[in-house]
């Protein structure tokens, strides 16, 4: 049963969307809106005095509205929370999520869902992000716009895409996506490889994204190969695998140093699928082109992280493109995920049932 005045804590809203949302709730309920993010309660070997600020702060609340994986929500945080009545968050599921913990205390989970644009060319947001940022870290866009800005005129060479090969590890919805694109658009050839990956699956994947099985070459349009090929002979190497036990630092030195020199390498899927040192030492070492991330091993990016350095590109390092995990972050994805979290609130103070649960 809901608490007759509720105390509601919106969590992570880094762009300040949520409030517009849930004004409907301002005078009957206490609402709180927490934009920065805690470092996480089950981060490695974090201190009991963080663990206990991030309970202190959520502490009071009968409800929490968070976003995806900003803000974990382990067991032993889940237990330390006796007020918590409501969890508001998005996606299909959310393995930062205990769930076993909010079904053991009966605590309800409500997920909003993003419905992308139906059409026969609509992609969804994370797909045009990963294209925009594989074309900008070829096409040196971001060095070059930071180098006129401060004097400098043509200092890069960029390359061209066209006709290149794209090895995609994991070649599922968004992976799949992607590489249709810079199929057709550019010529590239796709090779793809995972660890359960059959050149079936390749066919069918192929001809659901609307591309012939075996191209005009008499090739396949999505080739699968082994580990081994894909790190030798891509151009740019993309990842677009879930983040599990078994994904979770499986790229390492080892793969990397496969990578020819002039190759790129692309993560948008989660930061914890590359193993940190192997990447920056490669990076460092400018033993490959350049690299573009979206993810990172901790969000969000420690102010004096290496990540953030002005130095990439410059005496023999890499190039490095950034951005600040958003992939995801489009204006009508989030709107709605904000806008269906106040109607699953408003729905539960109503007793009524809740739109979508993961617990």
């Amino acid at each position: 049963m809901a608490a007759k005045r509720l105390k509601i804590a919106v969590l992570d809203d880094y762009q300040g969307v949520a409030e517009k949302h849930f004004a409907r709730f301002k005078d009957d309920h206490e609402i709180v809106y927490f934009p920065d993010t805690l470092p996480p309660y089950n981060g490695p070997g974090t201190p009991q005095l963080v663990k206990d600020v991030l309970v202190e702060r959520l502490e009071p609340f009968n409800v929490i509205s968070t976003v995806r994986e900003r803000t974990p929500f382990p067991a032993e945080l889940v237990n330390r929370l006796p007020n918590l009545q409501l969890l508001l968050t998005q996606g299909r599921r959310n393995l930062s999520l205990d769930l076993d913990a909010f079904k053991a205390r009966g605590i309800p989970v409500a997920t909003a869902i993003h419905v992308h644009p139906a059409g026969e060319n609509t992609v969804e947001s994370t797909v045009e992000h990963i294209v925009t940022m594989i074309m900008a870290l070829a096409r040196n866009i971001a060095a070059d716009d930071a180098g006129l800005k401060a004097g400098l005129w043509q200092p890069y060479l960029c390359t061209s895409l066209s006709g290149k090969t794209l090895g995609v590890v994991g070649l599922g919805r968004l992976g799949g996506a992607a590489a249709r694109i810079l199929h057709v658009a550019f010529g590239m050839k796709v090779i793809a490889w995972s660890q359960n990956l059959t050149q079936e699956f390749a066919d069918e994947q192929a001809a659901h994204f609307g591309l012939p099985v075996i191209n005009s070459a008499g090739e396949r349009t999505f080739k699968a190969v082994s580990r081994e090929e894909l790190f030798k002979t891509a151009d740019v190497v993309s990842l677009h695998v879930v983040l599990s036990d078994r994904t979770r630092g499986f790229i390492t030195k080892q793969d990397l140093d496969l990578m020819k020199p002039s190759a790129f390498f692309v993560n948008t899927s989660r930061g914890p699928l590359v193993v940190e040192e192997d990447l920056l030492d490669t990076l460092n070492a400018g033993k490959i082109r350049g690299a573009a991330l979206d993810v990172f091993w901790r969000e969000p990016l420690p102010l004096d992280s290496e990540w953030r350095s002005a130095r990439w590109g410059k005496n023999g390092r890499s190039h490095l493109l950034v951005t600040p995990h958003t992939g995801y972050v489009e204006e009508a994805a989030i709107n709605g995920f904000y806008e269906q979290a106040a109607n699953d609130l408003e729905a539960w103070i109503a007793g009524k049932p809740l739109k979508l649960r993961l617990a």
